[in-house]
């Protein structure tokens, strides 16, 4: 079954495969905004600021924290593929400062083209990370598609008074980043070369959870995960929700081995350009390489927590300083 190179049967892979940010802010622009309540509970986190899960808060003083994530092939072996799509879908709750709780499998599977025994490795690959985080599974939905597709939907719980946002943010707090990048590009290769980098399938099945309790334990109220739209494209939505600049130091920011090897090789998806080109109208990224800026925007899966504080064991990349009055929100250096 592993002889199945599953990134061939999808036109991107994992989190590079999304909607460009530009382009999904505009999609959803006219569901933001939410005047009165319109079910139980009170909302702590909507739309508004493109935060990784939405927050509720609940009568008994408790509060569920609830995402949905799922993406195709980015590994050809489709039990890692499983690990990886689960841990990805579960950071967006540790991203909040919550606790999974319970999860449920969604499926796309183009089952005329590909054997349900691959699909049923992917689903065991799942509930392996399900367990290890201590998260019921339980059921799901699934869908014949062309494309096979995997993720979950997850719901946790969360203390309402210790949320971690990303418009939380205020100026003199450091920035933190708890995984290394290069995830994009080594996956870029990989889906070209069939070239395995176990590197970045350890960096991406691993779980979030012991950053966002060490976020907590530390007193993080402002944070995020780095995925889709790269480490550029998150902290500008960090930056501007939270109404500061950030300024970042590339030399400080860690890279996973063979990462820049696979960016001079030119394995750099369209998803990371997008970002790029996303972020470029409000970044002052004078002196810096392009090459060096693609690798900052690089569309990472199931990478690391960004953290407004400093956690021991990871390095500081940066800090948040007062907004600039041109609106810039991100100054590179």
């Amino acid at each position: 079954m592993t002889t199945t190179r599953l990134t061939q049967y999808a036109h991107g892979g994992g989190c590079a495969c999304k909607i460009p940010p530009g382009e999904l802010e505009a999609v959803v622009a006219g569901l933001t905004g939410e005047s009165a309540p319109a079910g139980p509970g009170e909302l702590l986190v909507g739309l508004d600021d493109g935060d990784d899960a939405a927050v509720v808060r609940l009568a008994g003083g408790s509060a569920i924290v609830a995402t949905a994530d799922f993406f195709t092939p980015v590994v050809d072996d489709p039990y890692d593929w499983g690990r990886v799509a689960a841990a990805n879908a579960l950071s967006d709750v540790y991203a909040m400062g919550g606790t999974p709780v319970v999860a449920v499998n969604l499926l796309a599977w183009p089952r005329d083209v590909l054997p349900m025994e691959l699909a049923a490795e992917v689903l065991r690959g799942g509930l392996a990370v399900a367990r290890e985080a201590g998260c019921h599974l339980a059921g799901g939905h699934s869908v014949d598609d062309p494309e096979p597709k995997y993720g979950m939907a997850v719901t946790g719980l969360a203390d309402p008074h210790r949320l971690i946002r990303n418009d939380a943010g205020t100026a003199g707090i450091p920035l933190t980043l708890t995984k290394p990048l290069g995830i994009g590009v080594l996956n870029s290769r990989h889906k070209a070369t069939g070239e395995v980098f176990p590197q970045a399938v350890a960096a991406m099945t691993e779980l979030n959870r012991a950053a966002s309790q060490d976020a907590l334990a530390a007193g993080v109220v402002c944070g995020t995960d780095v995925t889709g739209f790269g480490l550029l494209g998150h902290l500008h939505k960090l930056a501007r929700a939270s109404g500061v600049t950030a300024r970042l130091s590339a030399a400080a920011v860690p890279y996973l081995d063979g990462a820049r090897e696979a960016l001079a090789a030119g394995y750099v998806s369209g998803g990371s350009r997008r970002n790029l080109a996303w972020v470029r109208p409000y970044a002052d990224t004078s002196g810096i390489a392009e090459d060096e800026l693609l690798l900052l925007a690089d569309a990472q899966t199931s990478g690391g927590l960004l953290v407004a504080g400093e956690l021991p064991g990871h390095p500081v990349v940066g800090e948040l300083i007062p907004a600039r009055a041109d609106g810039v929100t991100l100054v590179v250096r």
